[in-house]
C-alpha cells in the first residue's frame, strides 16, 4: 500500500474511462439497453456529446422525456448486465501501471473513487493487480446513476481517519477522471480535478467544467504535481 510522503499532492484518481479503459464496454452496454426503448445506437462520438449524469438526465436526452422508473430500473439492469459481459476484456489504459508505481515511489498518495459499485470494484481492482497503489479503493454504495459529490465526501472523510494521512485533506488533492461529474466532485469538496479526454465526454464537453483537460493521464499527473503542491 502507498505511504504519504512529504510530497503533499494526494491523487483520486477516477476509474471507469480514466484507469480502466472501457469507453467501448459502457458504449455497447448503453446501446443494448436502448434498445429496450427502440432508440437507435448511439456512435462513440454522438456517445461523449451527449453523455451526462444523473444518468436518467442522459435518457431524456435521447428520449425526448424522462423514463418512467420502471424504465430506469430495466435499462439500468440491462446496461450492467451487458457491461459486465464486456469488461473482461478491457485493458488499463496505456501507462496506468507506470504511472501508478513512480508516484508511489515518490512517496506520494493516491486513491481510487468510482461510481461503480463497491462490491464489484474492489475485485476488480485488485484483479487488475494495482489495489496496492491506493490508500483506499471506494466504490458506489446506494443506487446507481445519481452524481460523485457525496461519494468524494465521504471518501476524504475516510481518507481522514487512516493515521499519518494528514496530507490527503481535499485542499492538497487533485481528481483524475474522465466526467463533468468528476470536477463537480473535487469542487464539492475544495479539491482541484484535471480531466481526461479517453473515456465518456468529447473535449469540448469537459472544457465547459472549467478545468484544465488533457488528453493522456501522464499529462493529468504531471499537471496535478504542478496544482496542488
Amino acid at each position: 500500500m502507498a505511504t504519504p510522503g512529504k510530497h503533499r499532492t494526494h491523487l483520486v484518481w477516477d476509474w471507469n474511462g480514466t484507469l480502466l479503459d472501457d469507453v467501448q464496454a459502457v458504449l455497447g452496454a448503453t446501446n443494448a439497453a436502448f434498445a429496450e426503448l427502440d432508440l437507435p445506437p448511439l456512435t462513440l462520438e454522438q456517445y461523449r456529446e451527449t453523455y451526462c449524469v444523473p444518468i436518467p438526465r442522459f435518457y431524456e436526452r435521447l428520449l425526448g422525456r424522462l423514463p418512467t422508473d420502471a424504465e430506469w430500473q430495466r435499462m439500468d439492469g440491462i446496461f450492467h448486465r451487458h457491461y459486465t459481459e464486456r469488461r473482461a476484456a478491457c485493458a488499463l489504459t496505456e501507462g496506468v501501471e507506470e504511472l501508478l508505481a513512480r508516484w508511489c515511489r515518490a512517496g506520494r498518495s493516491q486513491s481510487l473513487l468510482s461510481m461503480y459499485g463497491h462490491e464489484h470494484l474492489v475485485p476488480v481492482v485488485r484483479g487488475y493487480g494495482i489495489e496496492r497503489h491506493f490508500l483506499r479503493v471506494d466504490g458506489r454504495t446506494g443506487p446507481s446513476g445519481g452524481s460523485k459529490a457525496q461519494h468524494m465526501e465521504r471518501h476524504f472523510e475516510m481518507l481522514a481517519r487512516l493515521e499519518g494521512t494528514a496530507r490527503t485533506a481535499p485542499e492538497h488533492a487533485v481528481v483524475i477522471g474522465d466526467a463533468v461529474d468528476d470536477a463537480v466532485a473535487a469542487a464539492h469538496v475544495g479539491a482541484r480535478a484535471v480531466l481526461y479526454t479517453g473515456g465518456s465526454h468529447s473535449r469540448g464537453s469537459l472544457e465547459a467544467a472549467g478545468v484544465p483537460v488533457v488528453d493522456t493521464l501522464a499529462e493529468a499527473v504531471a499537471l496535478a504535481e504542478l496544482m496542488a503542491d
